[in-house]
Order: structure tokens, then sequence, then C-alpha cells
């Protein structure tokens, strides 16, 4: 098999990657270890930033997106027993939409069926090989068969547990890791969300996120160890709980509990991000806490990047943007960093913190909410900084 683009992961970045070097006339393959029914039902958050809306209407996997997704203008915080509302539509005159996911999996994978895109799915035994040569091979069974394609570049977007960056030498990456001493107990119901926008609280018995799928469905969190045994949950204490960490501020609708799980939380980041003519992007580069919302947002700007960089490549046979790929990419990395860690430690109980500590934390919420320009840094960030 040969190809121009050899694209590892069938998740969003891949996905969105391959759409995007179609549009500028380079060839890629996806090659995934999954079914096609699986990655298009992989529960995952679903926030997407403004910039992240507009690209999938104009790549033309927006449709449904427009029929389905949340548009809010902003975001609440629960403190105290009252409510803070951040308008994001009028401080930087941006949104964010609430979509799962999956379901822009399912778009994106549409869309690049539909146009003849190549995905190979449920792949096996996938390594690679010759990355620092300009033939890149990547190994891997199919059907039982073995198989081989030779490509000019691979694009790594299979996730933290993927392959492709273990496939670079330990030698030569840095890595920025950091644990956190909780997790979120994650529960999805059959209820009304008790706002129409995101509640984030802060409580002395932690922190607590109100959010949903749809206006029938609530995606609810509780911070919680992050090795927490679900039997210790049964659905009534859950209830009693998010009405506890609510605080009063709101009425909370409860309904049939269809699924729990609890999420660990980490912080990582490798550097650099390319090693060859190997580019990592997204989850396999870098995770942060879902505080900050920034997932799926930073692998699209990853895979943006990229794509520009390759078009640039194949159009002039300038080397320039791929070479400064990493940086480009963990310079938007790191800002996420810092505004996911932010929200993190704003928010959640820590161990051993102090009756100091958690009024800080409450001042800055209410001074957030109550002056123009911490509001306005707050919404800028959480929707979306600039591309360029």
């Amino acid at each position: 098999m040969r190809t121009q683009i050899g694209i590892v992961g069938a998740g969003p970045a891949g996905l969105m990657l391959s759409l995007l070097l179609r549009r500028a006339g380079i060839h890629s393959i996806v090659l995934e270890d999954r079914s096609r029914e699986y990655i298009e039902n992989r529960v995952r958050a679903g926030l997407i930033e403004q910039w992240v809306h507009d690209l999938l209407i104009e790549i033309g996997a927006g449709e449904r997106l427009l029929q389905q997704g949340l548009f809010h203008d902003g975001i609440y915080f629960s403190a105290r027993g009252r409510l803070h509302h951040i308008n994001f539509r009028a401080l930087v005159g941006k949104g964010v939409t609430i979509y799962e996911q999956k379901e822009v999996v399912k778009d994106l994978a549409a869309k690049l069926i539909e146009e003849g895109g190549e995905i190979v799915f449920e792949v096996s035994d996938v390594s690679l090989d010759q990355v620092t040569t300009a033939r890149p091979l990547i190994r891997f069974r199919h059907r039982g068969e073995a198989r081989e394609l030779v490509c000019d570049f691979i694009g790594g977007c299979d996730g933290f547990h993927g392959i492709c960056r273990p496939g670079i030498p330990t030698e030569y990456l840095t890595v920025y890791e950091r644990g956190y001493p909780f997790g979120w107990l994650g529960i999805l119901s059959e209820s009304p969300p008790p706002a129409s926008e995101l509640i984030y609280a802060h409580h002395e018995h932690g922190f607590a996120l109100f959010s949903m799928r749809s206006p029938t469905l609530a995606r609810l969190y509780l911070q919680c160890a992050p090795d927490e045994d679900l039997a210790l949950w049964p659905d009534e204490k859950i209830w009693d709980e998010l009405r506890t960490r609510l605080g009063g501020s709101c009425e909370l609708p409860q309904g049939r509990i269809m699924l729990k799980g609890v999420t660990p939380m980490r912080s990582f980041v490798v550097e650099p991000m390319q090693y060859g003519r190997l580019f990592l992007a997204g989850d396999a580069a870098h995770i942060q806490p879902p505080t900050g919302a920034k997932g799926m947002n930073l692998a699209f700007a990853d895979v943006v990047f990229l794509s520009r960089a390759l078009g640039e490549f194949y159009r002039t046979g300038s080397t320039v943007a791929l070479e400064g790929y990493s940086q480009t990419c963990l310079d938007r990395v790191w800002k996420a960093q810092r505004f996911s860690w932010y929200m993190t430690q704003l928010l959640h109980r820590f161990p051993h913190e102090t009756a100091f500590d958690r009024r800080r934390q409450l001042t800055e919420i209410e001074y957030t909410a109550g002056s123009k320009a911490a509001a306005t840094a707050l919404a800028e960030n959480y929707a979306g900084l600039p591309l360029d």
C-alpha cells in the first residue's frame, strides 16, 4: 500500500486530519484497530470551542451539529448558594457548543467515507519503521494478512495508549506529567439539566459539574477519589450529594441514572511532538484535566497546524512549517494546560488544604464573576484562543 500520509487512529484528530488533507489535494490512509461501530459509540466529553464549531460546518461535517448541538453563551459558577454567570458572548463575541465526541466522530467518518477517503478498520499488530527516512513504513495485519503502508509522513493520532509515541526513543523525549489526588464520578441521567448552561460548583465537600447531553439528558460529575468504589455510590446517595454540592443555588431535577463511572485525572505533555517524519497529535502528545474542556479542541488545533505544514511542503517543498510544528502546537498546548490547571485548582478540594485556601478560592470565583477584566480572560480561554 502507498500513500502520502499514513494516519494511525480514527478518532477525532485522525479523521479531521484526513479530511483537511483531502482539501489540500493530499492523499492519506487512516488505520484504526477498532471497528467503525466502536469508534462511533465511544463515550467521551463533548464541548467544542467556537472555531471548531465553525470548522466542522466549513468542511461539510456540521449538518447534524447545527440541528442537535446545544450552543451556550457562557457558564455558571455556583458558590455559597449563588449562581454567577460568565457571558462569553457578551465578553468576547464567542460561545461554546455541547455536542458529544462520538457524534463528531460519526460526522467526520461519514463525510470522509462519502468523499472516498480510506479508513482501514480492525487492524492489529501495528508498528512503525524507518520514521527518520524519506519512506516511513507502517506495518500491520488486516483480516489475517500482514501488510505494509509506505508513506511520506505519519500522523500519530492514536491516543495516549497508542503505539506512535512509544515509537519515539525515550532519550529523545521530555515528559511533563502530574497526577491528581482525585477523580470524577460521572453519571448520565434521564433528567433535564438544572440550568441551560454548565454549572461549575465549588463546595466544601468537593467540586461538582452540572452538564448535559441534550435537553432531557443530564451529564453530572462529583469530585471523588481516583480509585473510588462505585459500590459505595448507590443512586440515592449520588443525588443527595449532587444537591448538597449545588448548595441551593438552583433546583436539581432527578431521573433514572443510566450510566456511572469514575475517571482519574492527570496532566501530561511530551516534547517534542515530532520525530523524523512522525508527527504526534491530540492525546498521543498531551492530556489535560477535563475542567478546562480542552481535549478534543486541542487535538483539532494540532491537526489544523499539521495539515497546513504538510500543504506547504507539497506546494513549495519547504519544510519550515513542518520543522516548527511541535513548537507551534506546544505554544497552544501549554496555554491550555495553564487554563485547565487554573480551573482545577479553583474548584476542587485538595488534601491538606486550609481554611485560608478555601476562602481564597471563593474570593477568586466571586472576583472573576464581578470583574469584567477577569471574566474576559476566562471567557477568552474557555471559548477558545485564536488559532492564528
